[in-house]
This record gives structure tokens, sequence and C-alpha cells, in this order.
């Protein structure tokens, strides 16, 4: 990283910021434009205001972005999710060096509408890198996909980055329950965006998908790092606001074989962290709004987001950044727009005890 005066090519080391105030946390970003989080890599001078965590050392480590929950409405540029998920493309746009690629984590539009997801389209359509879009329950219900897959084609699929293979899933499928009713779309769709659902199913990988995974996992080697991308926690976090996935024990038993497993999930709209056996969990910021925790069933290893201003529509939101090791493992940073971004790190992570995460009822 260059400073901003003294010669573009003169460049300066930053190390870890944990424990730096705000104050001088702001007073540094000013200066420099890009920080460090964690490490002595060195990147090339930056004006933004983008907080980064830098690769580690080898040939395959790499950097992606991860965007999600933008919740649009049809209402153009000016509305606040619209112009949160701007910032958000905007910060990625201004990132140096740019990440490999950037994935958005589902819950694009809030009611499914092919006007909010044509909108999504529209502001994502600038980003430098290649974007991989993953679909959330809000973009699927109101037409059950129909608009998803003409703007973005399956939900469910998987690719290979420098030696890591991903594994992208629509974790929302939830047993029909609207057909006896004779909703309609919209009724079906308000009734799936409740955050409390006393009438609905919990949501699933399904049993098609798995299958799906276990076949498409068979010709992976055991050796290779594995990072899976779901809409829902791949675990049972708290199921009264369908922070759960209802088979997600047996998705984990078709991923146990993996020497290296992460699960990157949007959907919580909060700082989350799980390890259960050989798999580490990170949940989500949103750019639209911050939910708060539930009351029980919060993974011992997350450290908690203090609570967000209700007076300020940026505080508890964000995007983030993930470094990938050559090991395949993942340093985490959270960059809360007006906070100081959080890092967790897997070596963090290696210094707790592992968690088997129970039900929440």
């Amino acid at each position: 990283m260059s400073a901003k005066k003294k010669g573009k090519d003169e460049q300066v080391k930053y190390t870890n910021l944990a424990g730096v105030s705000r104050r001088e946390f702001l007073k540094t970003t000013m200066k420099a434009g890009v920080v460090l989080a964690g490490s002595d890599y060195v990147l090339n001078s930056s004006e933004s205001l983008v907080q980064m965590v830098a690769m580690k050392q080898g040939a395959e480590a790499f950097m992606f972005a991860y965007i999600s929950d933008s919740h649009l409405l049809a209402r153009g540029k000016e509305h606040r999710f619209a112009r949160a998920l701007i910032k958000a493309v905007e910060d990625v746009n201004a990132m140096s060096p740019q990440p490999d690629f950037v994935l958005f984590g589902g819950d694009l539009a809030q009611l499914g509408l092919r006007g909010e997801l044509s909108l999504g389209k529209e502001i994502i359509a600038p980003l430098k890198p290649k974007c991989y879009m993953m679909v959330g329950e809000h973009d699927w219900y109101y037409d059950m996909g129909d608009a998803w897959r003409e703007f973005f084609g399956q939900p469910t699929y998987s690719f290979d980055h420098k030696g890591v293979h991903f594994i992208v899933l629509n974790s929302v499928i939830v047993e029909d329950y609207w057909s006896e009713t004779n909703m309609s779309p919209m009724e079906r769709m308000l009734f799936m965006a409740q955050l409390d659902n006393p009438k609905g199913r919990p949501f699933t990988v399904g049993e098609e998908q798995r299958k799906w995974l276990k076949e498409d996992l068979s010709v992976v080697g055991k050796g290779m790092p594995i990072i899976v991308f779901s809409h829902s926690p791949l675990y049972k976090y708290y199921k009264p606001w369908n922070f759960w996935t209802d088979d997600a024990e047996e998705v984990q038993k078709l991923l146990a074989p993996f020497k290296s497993v992460t699960v990157i999930h949007g959907h919580t709209h909060q700082v989350l962290t799980n390890k259960i056996k050989n798999v580490v969990f990170h949940g989500m910021l949103s750019t639209a709004w911050p939910w708060p925790y539930a009351p029980e069933g919060i993974p011992r290893l997350t450290v908690q987001m203090d609570r967000a201003d209700p007076f300020n529509q940026f505080d508890g939101t964000g995007w983030g950044t993930a470094a990938t090791t050559a090991k395949g493992k993942i340093d985490k940073t959270y960059n809360l727009w007006d906070r100081n971004p959080m890092v967790v790190s897997y070596e963090k992570l290696l210094a707790g005890k592992e968690q088997v995460a129970g039900p929440s009822y």
C-alpha cells in the first residue's frame, strides 16, 4: 500500500488494527485509503475508504468479496436500500488490488418482483470483478424462481478457482404449505418474507440438491479445500426466526470427508461464527439493515456486534472480504460501514474449542 503522497511507488506496511480507536482508525484511513488487517502484505495506493483483509503468502492464495441481503424495492436508485447496494459496488470497485471475484449472497430483492430483480441486476452490473449470484427466499417465492432463472441462471452450481472447489446452493427450499390454502403469489411471498412465520415450514437444501451435492463432491479430492455458499446457515441456530436449515446435519455428513470446509451464508444480517467438526461457518452482513441476535442459540465462537444505532441507517450493515490461504482456510473480515472492521482469523478459531451446535426450539 503506498502512502497518499511521498511518491506513487513508496510503500508503507500496516499491521493488525485490533484495539485501534475509531478516531485513530478514521485518521489512518483518511491518510492511506485502504487498511490491512492482520497482515503485512503490501497493496498499491487507493483513495477509497474500503477496509480489506490481505492475502496470506502462498502461490494459490487469493481474496474474494461478498455482498448480501440488499432487499431492494422497485423504488429506483434513490431509495436507501438501493443507495446502500450502490455504495457496496463502489467500495468493491475501489479495492486495489481487485478481488478475484464477488459473491452475492441472496435476497437481492424484497418481494421477488421483476422490477426489483431488474433494478438489482442494473446496480451490480458495474462491478469490475466477476460476480457469482446466489438466491434467497425473498428472490424466490413470488414466482418460484422464474424471474431469478431468467436474470441470473440456475440457483445451484459449482466452480473451481485456484485450487479451491466452490459450491453455490439454494438452501431456502420450503415444503409447500400454500397450495392447500390457495394463497396468491404475493400472499405466499409476504408470508415467506416474515422474520417469524408461524404458518411456514423450515428451510432445507432438499433431497434433490443433496443428491446433486453428493455427485458434485464425488469427483473432488478429499484434500481439496471446499467453500460452500448458502443463504441460510447450514446449521440450526434459531428455528422461530428460520435462522435454520432443517436438513443441515445431512449436508454436513456429505462434507465430512473433506479436510478443509468453510460455509459462508447470508440471511441473518449479523456477524456469526460457528465450527462443527471439520466445517467452519461465517454469517455475513446485510447492506440493508441489521437483525438483532436471537434470544438463544448463538454459536459460542461468535464475537457479537454491538447493538445498532436505529437512527443511523448504515450502522451494523456492510459487506465483507475473505482471504483464502494456500491451505484453503479463510480469514474473514467484516467491513462495517460505520464501525471499525472486525477480523475473524482461522488461527483465532483454532484457539477455541469445537462446538457441536444443538437445536433451538
